[in-house]
């Protein structure tokens, strides 16, 4: 009897089992299937020799792989951060990104940024993604083949993915059970096997999600993506953003320090004339008086909506302002400002270059 395809990277090992089983075929066979998508990275089942070529063919139209095609990458000329535009098999685009910094260990921390949506609903008026609109939720095997791409791509460089950041395009706790679905494979000693404490979600404050979030017996990192210490400033930022969020933001955000004894990263994304200003530094420092919350700064990536960057020194004076008063505070490393790495601008990029072709619209 033949099943209907069921997409490999959706399934948990004991699932898989269980799968494996239904197919009639000996229990061994389930570990030789994770060894060859999670050890091998094949990205079909014919590139797997240690399975008889029948039961290859069999899996590539019962199990299949189905990796995204790469329809354009953009690198940095060190390659320190590259950025590959995804298409899965509905035509659905989407971006992933990895982030390469230096180690002390000889190995460098490879970061892979997932999307876990096709564009957002959040309308973060400075978000390429959010100027886009949304599009649909990303299933969890759409989200774990984005981990495996740069998972290829780091093997013959002798690196491996060493972090995964839900920092794509999309508001992953919007897509909650197929985000935790994603995680919980990713995590898996069985299945990708990284570990949960190099995981981290972002999310720009759906609270019913850092509650359940709290809850799951997970030691992933959670970050807010708050980007103002006032909730009239937040609202012009985060259009979605419910009356009195911030309050319950950083309510939720200890909450989930107490369940979970993570620390809690807020993102604070600093624009030019909107958000920098040290009178907004000091009143976002009161509002983290006597907690541990790490601020992480973001110096705007500039996208179409025309918000500006602010000046070196102006970055610097308000993370001098906010540690002044106590609050653990960085500025986050720049990476890919040159080739447009902020989530949806490649997207957007490409789909401009569509409707008006030009010779640098040619894929890298």
């Amino acid at each position: 009897m033949t099943l209907q395809p069921e997409p490999f990277y959706r399934l948990l090992p004991h699932e898989l089992e269980e799968c494996v089983q239904r197919m009639g075929l000996p229990a061994y066979r389930a570990r030789q299937l994770l060894d060859g998508a999670y050890r091998q990275l094949a990205s079909s089942w014919e590139e797997v020799t240690t399975l008889p070529r029948d039961l290859r063919r069999r899996l590539d139209t019962e199990l299949p792989l189905s990796p995204p095609a790469e329809v354009r990458r953009v690198m940095t000329p060190d390659a320190d951060t590259v950025k590959s535009l995804l298409c899965f098999r509905d035509g659905t685009l989407v971006e992933t990104v990895l982030m390469r910094y230096p180690s002390e260990r000889g190995h460098p921390r490879a970061t892979v940024c997932v999307s876990s949506q096709a564009g957002c609903a959040m309308g973060c008026v400075f978000c390429a993604t959010g100027q886009m609109g949304f599009e649909r939720n990303l299933r969890a095997e759409e989200i774990v083949a984005q981990v495996l791409h740069f998972a290829r791509w780091l093997r013959p460089l002798g690196q491996h993915v060493t972090n995964v950041v839900f920092m794509g395009m999309g508001e992953p706790l919007a897509n909650y059970a197929e985000t935790i679905r994603a995680v919980r494979i990713l995590t898996h000693p069985k299945a990708f096997g990284i570990a949960q404490r190099a995981v981290t979600i972002s999310t720009v404050g759906v609270l019913s999600g850092i509650e359940k979030l709290s809850r799951e017996g997970l030691q992933v990192g959670l970050a807010l993506s708050l980007h103002a210490p006032t909730d009239d400033l937040r609202r012009q930022l985060v259009p979605t953003a419910a009356p009195g969020s911030v309050e319950r933001l950083l309510s939720a955000a200890k909450q989930y320090r107490e369940r979970t004894g993570r620390r809690v990263t807020i993102e604070y994304a600093l624009i030019a004339g909107v958000n920098d200003s040290l009178a907004l530094a000091e009143e976002l420092a009161q509002r983290l008086r006597g907690t541990d919350i790490h601020v992480n700064l973001i110096p705007l990536n500039p996208t179409a909506a025309g918000f500006r960057r602010p000046a070196p020194a102006r970055v610097a004076a308000f993370a001098r302002a906010l540690r002044r008063a106590g609050v653990n505070c960085t500025v986050r490393q720049e990476k890919g400002t040159e080739i447009s790495a902020a989530c949806g601008q490649l997207r957007t990029d490409t789909a401009q270059a569509a409707v008006n072709p030009t010779p640098a619209a040619t894929p890298s």
